[in-house]
């Protein structure tokens, strides 16, 4: 990882759980081996161990969480992908109203899983979608007839005007749609308290056991320097840190970067002016700003580039200047951390999961596009569906076609270049700029 982005974060700094594993010296043989150590290997496993598929083995290359699990916003929001109308010709429409059902189920499953395993990731309710002109303010507007239907035992507000103010303590913003159903969570200690869930079930972790080599057949044996594991099904649950080890997969996603910054502490007064919810908060643009208040009284605030893809060279200018264009009142905070990290992106923008063509006891999930956090629980749920029992959800969710993306090692950034261009001029239509 570039040096600018491998730093601490606000997740590193302040995680409450002190878990380490083990790095694999050993030859296994297991039920299930899952390669990758962040929301997507966690979840899966924990999902199929309370189905009863517990002996699994868990590889992380680093530590885990290393990755975006890791890096992110820690947003808590509705939905699975950025526009399901991109998938509507390959599930049609019934299959479209089965994934916007199960679009909704996300902040659900986090609540759940909190409260279950005793999980102490500061879970809080309260989400604002924000909109600074009439285009994002009709678009909203019709957002809170879907966010009504979808979750109608939930409090859904829009403000418009000096109303807005009620929600989020700027003057940027034209109308916020309130959705208390949403939030924010502490991702890393989130995926900790998970991971320890997943151990006490009997699953074996394992920290700092690169993968070298995948023989796949009826039996996978997975490889690293320092040992094997032999499986009846693998996962490949790497996202954006895949590397090329599985070259079908690896060919249909690219990595985009986000950026974040970290505050110093804030007074409860400045706290409540930025965020009267306490919430978490994202604009309807199609490359978002992102940010919400914490535990410790701190803001996040997070975004990417919105244009030309490159790594800016001072991550806490660049995120300082964003979040003064919302809150110009924080121009004498200091910013203590600033960080980065990879967003796995699909050409359609929609969460992959399937098996290879032939090998189906070889399955994959990636590309979340930059929506990772809720949308990885939905996913990973029903992809232990399709490595267990199999599911109709499952089968549909997989059926999707993923395409190629042609050049993406040597024209990385001209293709992101081309493709948020497009996304953003699309998005003027669409009622998103």
């Amino acid at each position: 990882m570039n040096n600018k982005l491998d730093s601490l974060t606000y997740y590193t700094v302040t995680k409450k759980y002190d878990l380490r594993f083990p790095m694999l010296t050993e030859d296994l043989d297991v039920d299930v081996v899952i390669i990758g150590g962040g929301f997507s290997g966690i979840n899966t496993a924990l999902e199929l161990a309370e189905k009863g598929i517990t002996n699994i083995a868990i590889l992380e290359g680093r530590t885990l969480g290393y990755g975006g699990t890791g890096r992110n916003g820690g947003q808590v929001m509705t939905g699975i992908g950025h526009d399901l109308d991109k998938i509507k010709r390959h599930v049609g429409k019934k299959g479209l109203e089965t994934i916007f059902k199960i679009s909704s189920l996300g902040a659900g499953i986090i609540r759940d899983r909190v409260a279950k395993y005793d999980i102490q990731a500061d879970f809080c309710q309260g989400y604002a979608y924000l909109g600074w002109n009439s285009r994002h303010d009709k678009t909203l507007h019709s957002w809170l007839q879907e966010f009504r239907s979808a979750f109608p035992d939930e409090e859904i507000e829009l403000y418009t005007g000096a109303d807005v103010k009620k929600v989020i303590g700027s003057d940027r913003y034209t109308s916020a749609l309130k959705h208390m159903g949403g939030g924010h969570v502490h991702s890393l200690n989130l995926l900790l308290g998970e991971a320890k869930a997943v151990s006490e079930y009997g699953v074996k972790i394992f920290e700092n056991s690169q993968v070298v080599s995948v023989e796949y057949g009826p039996r996978v044996t997975v490889r690293t320097v320092t040992g094997s594991v032999r499986a009846n099904k693998m996962l490949w649950a790497c996202n954006g840190f895949l590397d090329g080890l599985e070259p079908t997969i690896y060919r249909k996603t690219i990595n985009t970067y986000a950026f974040q910054l970290m505050t110093e502490e804030l007074s409860d007064d400045l706290i409540e002016r930025i965020s009267p919810i306490r919430g978490a908060y994202s604009d309807i643009s199609p490359v978002i700003d992102y940010y919400r208040v914490t535990k410790e009284n701190r803001l996040l605030y997070g975004s990417a580039t919105h244009f030309i893809e490159y790594i800016p060279s001072d991550l806490k200018a660049w995120n300082r200047n964003l979040m003064l264009k919302t809150f110009p009142y924080l121009k004498d905070v200091e910013i203590e951390l600033a960080w980065g990290g990879p967003l796995c992106c699909s050409a359609n923008l929609f969460p992959q999961m399937g098996s290879l063509p032939n090998h189906k006891n070889v399955f994959y999930v990636q590309g979340y596009s930059g929506f990772g956090v809720t949308p990885s629980h939905i996913i990973c749920k029903i992809l232990a569906e399709g490595m267990s029992e199999g599911s109709e959800r499952y089968s549909l969710l997989s059926s999707i076609p993923h395409l190629d993306i042609i050049g993406k090692d040597k024209l990385r950034n001209v293709l992101l270049s081309v493709g948020k261009t497009w996304h953003q001029a699309s998005g003027y239509w669409k009622g998103r700029r």
